[in-house]
């Protein structure tokens, strides 16, 4: 098998993510990769999806405003991560209040961590989902205010990333992957590169 740098050593890929824990992970991989920032791409989504479905309509969303990029063995990279908490999906937080209100909701809650990722060239598509269960201890009021202070996880979905303080402090079990809940589950980003 080959390693994934020499698979795609002619191949330019391109992570469409503002992410800067996706632009960490995708590198821990030991591949070469230019970033574009798909901000303008609306977040929205038919309400008659499902959890799982959720993230994957909204990677491939993502990726086909972005397929004019891919030109020659271009693979275009998009992915998108929900919370989902008591039934609903916990959003990135519209400010500070927000935030506090989103862990105040996820403190002591068993909740879902699912990502969408789709992996796209000129002739090909693949899509697939990765879903991680993440179980927080009852969080005071204290924790969660000097948390959202000193760490603004405003770009967060669900409010908190789980390699910060509050991930450290408050998470009391995880079953599945833990880069899935940063944002990229890396065992199967691997896995689908591999066999693209």
């Amino acid at each position: 098998m080959l390693l994934l740098r020499e698979k795609f050593k002619n191949t330019r890929i391109i992570l469409a993510s503002g992410s800067p824990r996706r632009q960490f992970l995708l590198g821990e991989l030991g591949i070469e990769f230019e970033v574009i920032d798909n901000a303008g791409i609306e977040e929205t989504y038919p309400d008659t999806l499902d959890e799982k479905q959720i993230p994957v309509y909204l990677a491939e969303k993502k990726s086909e405003a972005l397929k004019h990029l891919l030109d020659g063995d271009a693979l275009l990279i998009t992915a998108d991560t929900i919370v989902w908490c008591k039934k609903k999906v916990l959003d990135k937080p519209s400010g500070r209040e927000d935030a506090i209100r989103i862990l105040k909701e996820l403190s002591g809650c068993r909740h879902m961590v699912i990502s969408g990722v789709c992996l796209r060239s000129q002739t090909k598509m693949v899509s697939f989902d990765s879903v991680t269960s993440v179980f927080f201890r009852d969080l005071n009021t204290d924790e969660i205010i000097y948390y959202v202070d000193n760490y603004k996880p405003f770009d967060k979905a669900g409010a908190y990333g789980i390699q910060e303080w509050i991930g450290y402090t408050g998470i009391k079990s995880i079953n599945g992957s833990y880069f899935n809940v940063m944002g990229l589950p890396m065992d199967k980003l691997y896995e689908n590169l591999v066999d693209f």
